[in-house]
C-alpha cells in the first residue's frame, strides 16, 4: 500500500535517488547526500496539491507535465544572491576593467547565473555610473523561469537594498509607495538595458554572440567535475580574446579548463 505523503515527509532512500537522477538530468546539478529534508520542504506541498501518494508517483507525473517539471526544477535549484555580492569583483570591474574598455563602442557582459537579477543590476549600476551615456549591454540568464520573472519585475524588499552603495540606491532605485510600500524597484532606464533569458547551461548554447566579460559565480559548486568542465568549455567559446571570466571566490577552475590566465582570485582572462 502506498504510504500517505505529509507535507514535510522526507523521501525514502530509493525516492531520493530518483530525485537526484531527475535534477541531474534536468539541470546538471548534483544533489548531494543529506538533502532529504530540503527536498521535502520544497516539493512536499506540490505532492499534496496534486494528490500524489509518494515521490515516485510525482516523478512520473513530471514526465507527463512539462510545466510541473519546470516548477520542480525551480523549487529544487538554489537561488541565493544579493546586490554587490563579493565586493572585490565589483571594485576590480569598476577600477580595472571599465577603464580598459574606453576604446570599445559597446561592451557586452553576460551574467550567466543571474538568479533574481541582483548581480546583473549591480553590474548595470556600475556601468551606468562609470560609462555615462556610452553604450553597453548586459545579457542575463538563468535556468529557473519563476526566478527570471522576479528579475524582470526588478522589484525587491527594501532590506535587499542594504548592500547597494547609497549613491547608487538614490540614483537607480525607486522606493515603493501605496501597495508597493516596503519595496523598491530598479529605475526603468536601467531595466531597459538588461535582457533576461532562460538558458540551461548543460544544453548547447543558442547563438548569443560574443562577450567582453562573463560572470559565472557561485554556480559551478553545484555540478560534478565533468559537468563543470563541459559548461566552462561551452561558455568560454562565447568570450572574446582579452575578455574576463569571473567565478565565485569559493570556486576554482584548477583542472577544469586551461588556456585562461588568472588575474586575481576568482578572476581569469582569455588570452
Amino acid at each position: 500500500m502506498d504510504r500517505k505523503i505529509e507535507i514535510n515527509a522526507a523521501p525514502s532512500p530509493r525516492e531520493y535517488q530518483k530525485i537526484q537522477e531527475f535534477i541531474f538530468a534536468a539541470s546538471g546539478i548534483t544533489l548531494g547526500p543529506g538533502k532529504q529534508a530540503m527536498v521535502a520542504g520544497r516539493l512536499g506541498k506540490r505532492l499534496r496539491a496534486l494528490g500524489s501518494s509518494n515521490y515516485e508517483d510525482y516523478l512520473q507525473h513530471l514526465l507527463r507535465d512539462p510545466q510541473e517539471k519546470q516548477l520542480a526544477v525551480d523549487l529544487l535549484t538554489t537561488n541565493e544572491t544579493y546586490f554587490f555580492r563579493e565586493p572585490k569583483h565589483f571594485a576590480f570591474f569598476s577600477e580595472k576593467v571599465i577603464p580598459e574598455w574606453n576604446h570599445l563602442n559597446k561592451p557586452r557582459i553576460w551574467s550567466a547565473a543571474s538568479s533574481s537579477g541582483e548581480e546583473a543590476f549591480s553590474i548595470a549600476m556600475v556601468l551606468a555610473e562609470r560609462r555615462g551615456q556610452r553604450p553597453w549591454e548586459i545579457f542575463a540568464s538563468d535556468l529557473s523561469q519563476s526566478i527570471l520573472q522576479t528579475a524582470q519585475a526588478a522589484t525587491y524588499p527594501l532590506q535587499r537594498g542594504e548592500k547597494i552603495p547609497k549613491p547608487y540606491l538614490q540614483r537607480f532605485c525607486l522606493k515603493g509607495i501605496g501597495s508597493k510600500e516596503g519595496t523598491f524597484q530598479i529605475d526603468a532606464a536601467l531595466r531597459q538595458r538588461v535582457q533576461f533569458h532562460q538558458i540551461n547551461l548543460i544544453n548547447p548554447l543558442p547563438d548569443l554572440g560574443e562577450f567582453d566579460m562573463i560572470w559565472l559565480r557561485n554556480v559551478l559548486i553545484y555540478f560534478n567535475f565533468d559537468t563543470k568542465a563541459a559548461i566552462c568549455q561551452e561558455i568560454l567559446q562565447k568570450l572574446r580574446p582579452g575578455g574576463y571570466f569571473l567565478v565565485g571566490h569559493s570556486e576554482s577552475l584548477q583542472g577544469i579548463t586551461s588556456g585562461l590566465e588568472m588575474v586575481q582570485a576568482a578572476v581569469y582572462r582569455k588570452p
